[in-house]
């Protein structure tokens, strides 16, 4: 593949989600007060950068007209609550990919000899 096609490809990728962010972000922020739905902080004008949008199903591509699957966040709630997803879905993506490896060594190996003594 040329390296030309692979930046064409990229930069559509990056207009797209550009696009798709600002689109459902604007909308969220029309339809919602500006309000931190976990923490209750509210925003204006000037802080408004600190208020994103949550997607409550984590697909970012799920954006129905209602706003149903949004939610207003700061970033500090949005990131705690990407987190907590990560734990209860047991890792990221990039660690599915990799199985984990079984151990191989054994840390009470000499206990029970230790003991003897």
């Amino acid at each position: 593949m040329d390296s030309n096609k692979l930046d064409r490809i990229v930069a559509d990728a990056r207009r797209n989600a550009a696009q798709r962010d600002a689109g459902y972000r604007e909308r969220a922020l029309k339809m919602y007060p500006w309000v931190c739905g976990r923490c209750a902080r509210e925003f204006t004008r000037a802080n408004l950068q600190e208020l994103t949008v949550h997607h409550r199903n984590h697909d970012h591509d799920f954006n129905p007209p209602d706003g149903s699957n949004w939610e207003l966040l700061c970033v500090y709630c949005h990131d705690n609550e990407h987190s907590r997803y990560i734990d209860h879905t047991g890792g990221s993506a990039s660690s599915a990919e990799t199985p984990t490896a079984a151990a191989t060594s054994n840390p009470f190996a000499g206990l029970k000899d230790l003991l003897k003594r």
